[in-house]
């Protein structure tokens, strides 16, 4: 039995992650690769519910733990009911975030150490990690203003200060450092379609018989 692959998108807010995931979702269903396009936290019913309680209200609504135990409540229940079935069916999952997000937003930027979330990923996940993972990295300030002119409500991350976002950064590029047997950097401040190139690159790379068959969906 063929098996998928789940390929991971990561970085900051307003690092353009949901379009270029959609984009790439397209290029695969184009080459012939059935593909799930899902988020996180989100994905499945439960998870959706959780995201509102994470996303919404003011930036000190939660703590940096009660945090990471909600976002690890959705991941378990979106791999379970939703990645690991899509998976063994064959499908390639394009999800947008997963547990790196919360080694970066948790453990590095809202304190509670790297260590204690990996402890805890490692009792949920059970060693369970994506094959590929981009990882979007941009200046803080160019973000912030994409965020503010995206025509959206703000998040409770949206709203963080500028200091969380730069060790937000910086968190994922050292974690992007740490795994780079399945992490590729791409210049998020590049445009849509140079971003998308990059991407498709990536993945020509990471798996070869894909060369020739991925291209541009815009």
């Amino acid at each position: 039995m063929t098996v998928g692959k789940f390929i991971t998108f990561e970085g900051g807010e307003g690092a353009g992650k949901t379009t270029q995931a959609q984009l790439l979702c397209k290029s695969l269903e184009t080459a012939g690769v059935e593909t799930l396009l899902t988020r996180e936290p989100g994905g499945t019913f439960g998870a959706e519910a959780i995201r509102n309680l994470v996303l919404e209200g003011t930036a000190d609504r939660w703590s940096g733990m009660t945090e990471l135990l909600l976002m690890y409540a959705a991941r378990l229940d979106h791999v379970e009911k939703l990645i690991k079935p899509a998976l063994s069916r064959g499908v390639w999952v394009i999800s947008d975030r997963f547990a790196d997000s919360s080694l970066a937003y948790q453990g590095y930027a809202r304190g509670l150490g790297p260590e204690r979330v990996q402890s805890l990923h490692n009792a949920v996940m059970d060693n369970f990690e994506p094959d590929l993972t981009i990882l979007f990295d941009i200046d803080p300030i160019l973000a912030q203003k994409r965020v503010e002119t995206r025509g959206e409500d703000m998040s409770r991350f949206d709203s963080e200060s500028i200091n969380f976002h730069n060790s937000l950064r910086a968190a994922f590029l050292k974690i992007s450092n740490e795994n780079d047997h399945r992490f590729f950097n791409v210049d998020a401040a590049s445009s849509r379609d140079g971003v998308q190139t990059r991407i498709l690159f990536a993945l020509s790379q990471k798996y070869p018989e894909l060369a020739g068959k991925l291209g541009s969906s815009a």
